[in-house]
């Protein structure tokens, strides 16, 4: 466990909630006893008030609600991911059709449309021509439901970007997560209205850590994408952690342990703890409580 409890209040704008590996399997084998609960009552001591599941396809998506439904503080996105694009590719209107039902049905949870965008880097899940045709079809959804966007870019952003303004009438806010881009590309993303969603594959390099400190904190959220994107021993952004976690491997996993490998929403206070450093100039807490005021914007203007 950790040192001193952090009573800064955060909201987790990304977490991969319904992977299997919070129920105790990796890989199809079960390792140890489910415990999002547990995952989750850790991330309330450390400040998290708020967390988004992220959908990834409309399954995966209601799987996300599913989650979202059991308890007060998660809520969900309705989207596809680049990687499973070629799901729209049977029948686009339906599946647009019944993302848009599922999502006003669950007004009261579903709070983005997303995560949707464009992924380069994995062109093997499906090509970059079926990316883009379906990418933009789903500003259908926003359109319809008036809901921000959860924006996924990897390696892409040019292309992101002709497609955002392009639909530019569609929307009027969102975020581009899990950012690891220029700050060039940032700017241009800042510049359509768009705020920049940092976690720990966002800050891996010097490079990166340079374009943070460039960003406004009027536009920044935190996530921690988990159970991905955790922050490193190897990342350069490790040596500005303050907060640490004992864990152990799966195999000898502990109730009072994290899972070694597996990131969980309350390592969001790591995440917020290298860009404070980053920020040094700001008050820890007026940042803090400027991050947690941005989300609420965002995505719950009316709490």
């Amino acid at each position: 466990m950790a040192g001193s409890i952090i009573r800064r209040r955060f909201i987790d704008i990304g977490a991969n909630l319904t992977d299997p590996m919070y129920q105790g399997l990796y890989n199809g084998k079960q390792c140890h006893a489910a415990d999002l609960k547990t995952v989750l009552s850790r991330a309330v001591q450390f400040g998290l008030e708020k967390i988004i599941i992220t959908g990834g396809s409309l399954e995966d998506s209601e799987k996300a609600l599913k989650v979202a439904k059991s308890d007060p503080m998660l809520y969900s996105t309705v989207g596809c991911h680049p990687t499973r694009c070629l799901e729209l590719e049977d029948d686009a209107q339906q599946y647009i059709d019944s993302m848009v039902k599922l999502t006003k049905d669950n007004a009261d949870k579903v709070v983005a449309v997303g995560e949707f965008g464009l992924d380069y880097d994995r062109l093997h899940f499906c090509p970059k021509e079926a990316q883009i045709k379906n990418f933009a079809l789903q500003f259908e959804v926003a359109e319809k439901t008036k809901l921000p966007l959860f924006l996924h870019c990897r390696n892409a952003a040019t292309d992101l970007l002709e497609i955002l303004n392009r639909h530019r009438d569609s929307y009027t806010s969102g975020v581009v997560h899990s950012f690891d881009g220029t700050y060039k590309e940032a700017k241009s993303f800042l510049d359509l209205g768009l705020y920049i969603g940092l976690n720990g594959c966002s800050l891996k390099t010097d490079a990166n850590l340079e374009v943070v400190q460039k960003l406004p904190i009027d536009r920044l959220l935190i996530e921690t994408d988990c159970p991905w994107c955790e922050i490193k021993a190897s990342h350069a952004s490790s040596e500005h952690v303050q907060t640490k976690f004992e864990s152990v491997k799966k195999e000898k996993w502990s109730e009072a342990k994290q899972v070694k490998g597996r990131n969980e929403p309350a390592n969001i206070v790591q995440v917020f703890e290298v860009i404070s450093k980053l920020k040094a100039d700001i008050d820890a807490d007026t940042l803090a409580q400027t991050i947690y005021e941005n989300t609420q914007k965002v995505f719950f203007p009316n709490s």
